[in-house]
């Protein structure tokens, strides 16, 4: 029988140690030939990431050796970190962020100079023997970096006639950002994507074309699509070289289409996102099977799907597949090779035979078994919100086959807010989620205005309103739990990291409803941020506040720093002390603010860590330092010893 313990006191076999050092975190894909790589971010290694190679005999192995680190920080938040040719990698190294090439069986080489450079996104160009990649400039200190698009000699010689070896030479400028470089199959042409400030590249982006002339250079650029406000995602021409496919939220909705012959033909109409906001590089939602099909991913109401679609008949045909999330999508003749999860399973790299339709896993996320009896499954909710609108989230019960709970009581509820803001939740299997409801806390995970897989019009609902609409969306959800008598309303807290941790101190700070909060590098002075941030979200704030300086009173009045003494209830804030997208001081003045007013508040800083936390040992103390602060604020006792969290101004 189980045993009668109160809410939040639950022994769990998921702990915070199985989650930080069980588990690595799978990322970009890249097919060569028959071998499949991609890359992993590993905890336990201090959070190297490692470009991992699956060969056709099923042999995996690391290709990248200790202490390379395979990552750029290009936008700070990188992607498209490495590339494969005939065997060779080339990958950025997160140290210097120098390019290196790894032929088989040798150590990695740089190929680019020592400088304040960085790379990304890189492309091989195996004719001219050279890459193709965006780069980032700051060599000149005080100045906004400078992106362009660059060809760097894959071996280290003179990427074009009489340029300098020890430099790589611009082949596109002008513009604040570049990405997505695509050569031709027969070499002779370019596609790339740009867009440039107050825009972020799912507000409005340009996709060009340009030509090769003799000595390598681009000649006749010339805008295909896109503009404004209309977002473009991932070019990528066709193996036939006849034509060029990308996605656009022109209808409100990502959709492909093709530009062939000088004009653009719609291939699909559906109130579906074929694209996603593009927060990193080497972002693929489809990948070319053949030159008559490519293999997509599409999401609907916050669930992904696999389909098949015909570019001669324009048809889609559904795949069905497990798996409710689904990205990185990259394919080869009869088979694709994808990341998905699923309620049930977490992310894996999934191999999906087109002709058997066989799915195969080739690398999990954990290896980790656990019993589905601690396991909650996500159930997906529409829920009321301001102005008669709907919002979206996943809702997890408390579950835990040891454990119940006296039948008087109602279980604490956790509100996430998700980072971006333009960003998403899923209901893919996350232990961290686990960790809670395995303990007798509810958790809601909110897809509120302004997250993506609900069209063009549900992500702008946050223009304008950001420190609002999130907020509101987020109260409600845990009203709405609340009046349905399945959570306790009286014992409620939000969390959120970034852009997540934002809303967080919004919701603590404009709002008398929560009754604790987790702060993970959330921002508290929309103002100071402007000013201190990198340059990628430099001007993001101009679309989601308000233009700055005139709206600077919009900037004051939703900043929670400002209004600290409004905050009467405790908080804990976790920082990584060489954040350079929400510096340490956004934290530590709130921190301070709080501890002035007499608010019960902890402060835990992490050494080393940067915008997310990729090291083991802080991943661990963060989630036992959180649940140590709720059960000396909702008063229960927790089931393991943790490390005690000093708590300023706790009676």
């Amino acid at each position: 029988m189980p045993t009668i313990a109160p809410y939040g006191s639950w022994k769990s076999p998921i702990t915070a140690d199985l989650i930080a050092r069980g588990s690595v975190r799978l990322m970009q894909i890249v097919l060569d030939g028959k071998d499949i790589y991609w890359l992993e971010s590993r905890p336990a290694e201090g959070g190297r990431y490692v470009i991992v190679k699956r060969t056709p005999d099923g042999k995996i192995s690391d290709i990248t050796p200790a202490p390379f680190y395979a990552r750029t920080t290009v936008h700070e938040y990188g992607g498209g970190d490495f590339s494969v040719s005939d065997g060779t990698v080339y990958f950025s190294n997160f140290k210097d962020q120098r390019l290196y090439a790894q032929k088989p069986g040798a150590s990695p080489q740089p190929i680019t100079p020592e400088k304040a450079l960085r790379y990304a996104d890189a492309i091989i160009d195996g004719r001219r023997n050279r890459m193709i990649c965006v780069r980032e400039d700051h060599t000149v200190v005080g100045r906004e970096a400078v992106n362009t698009l660059v060809v760097v000699g894959a071996n280290g010689r003179s990427p074009l006639q009489g340029g300098d070896p020890e430099s790589s030479k611009v082949l596109v400028s002008g513009n604040d950002f570049y990405s997505s470089p695509r050569l031709s199959p027969d070499g002779t042409k370019l596609a790339w994507l740009t867009w440039n400030h107050p825009n972020m590249p799912w507000d409005g982006t340009e996709l060009w074309v340009g030509e090769f002339n003799s000595r390598g250079e681009v000649t006749s650029p010339m805008r295909v699509a896109g503009g404004p406000s209309e977002s473009i995602f991932q070019p990528e021409w066709s193996p036939d070289g006849r034509s060029l496919l990308f996605a656009s939220d022109r209808t409100g909705w990502w959709n492909f289409y093709r530009w062939r012959d000088g004009q653009i033909e719609a291939l699909t109409n559906m109130e579906a996102e074929f694209g996603q906001p593009q927060w990193g590089f080497g972002m693929s939602t489809y990948a070319f099977e053949s030159a008559q099909r490519i293999v997509c991913a599409y999401v609907q109401r916050g669930v992904w799907h696999l389909a098949s679609l015909d570019l001669q008949t324009r048809t889609l045909e559904q795949i069905e597949t497990p798996y409710t999330e689904i990205s990185s999508v990259r394919a080869g003749a009869g088979h694709v090779v994808f990341r998905a999860g699923s309620p049930t399973e977490m992310l894996s790299i999934v191999r999906f035979d087109l002709k058997a339709k066989r799915f195969d896993v080739l690398r999990r996320s954990s290896e980790i078994q656990i019993d589905g009896e601690y396991l909650s499954p996500a159930q997906p909710i529409e829920l009321p919100t301001e102005g008669g609108k709907t919002a979206y989230a996943f809702f997890y019960a408390p579950k835990n086959k040891d454990f119940q709970a006296p039948p008087s009581e109602k279980p604490p509820l956790v509100v996430f807010s998700h980072g971006g803001p333009t960003s998403a939740t899923t209901s893919t299997l996350k232990l961290e989620i686990q960790y809670w409801t395995s303990r007798g806390f509810a958790v809601v995970d909110v897809n509120y205005g302004g997250s993506t897989g609900y069209g063009r019009e549900y992500r702008e609902r946050l223009k304008g309103n950001w420190g609002v609409v999130d907020v509101n969306d987020c109260v409600n959800a845990a009203k709405y739990l609340a009046q349905q008598g399945l959570v306790d309303g009286e014992r409620v807290a939000i969390r959120g990291g970034s852009a997540g941790g934002y809303t967080t101190l919004c919701a603590l700070t404009f709002r008398k409803f929560f009754k604790a909060g987790a702060s993970y590098f959330g921002v508290s002075d929309l103002e100071a941020l402007d000013k201190d941030t990198h340059k990628f979200e430099s001007r993001y704030n101009r679309s989601l506040i308000g233009p700055y300086p005139e709206r600077r009173d919009l900037y004051y009045e939703r900043s929670p720093i400002h209004f600290a003494d409004r905050i009467s209830c405790p908080v804990i804030f976790f920082q990584g002390l060489e954040d350079r997208v929400v510096p340490p001081s956004q934290s530590e003045l709130m921190v301070e603010a709080l501890r002035t007013k007499g608010i019960p508040v902890a402060y835990v800083p992490f050494e080393g860590e940067q915008h997310g936390f990729r090291k083991a040992e802080n991943i661990k103390r963060s989630l036992e330092a959180e649940l140590y602060f709720y059960s000396r604020v909702f008063g229960f006792p927790i089931a393991d010893p943790v490390e005690p969290v000093k708590i300023e101004n706790l009676s």
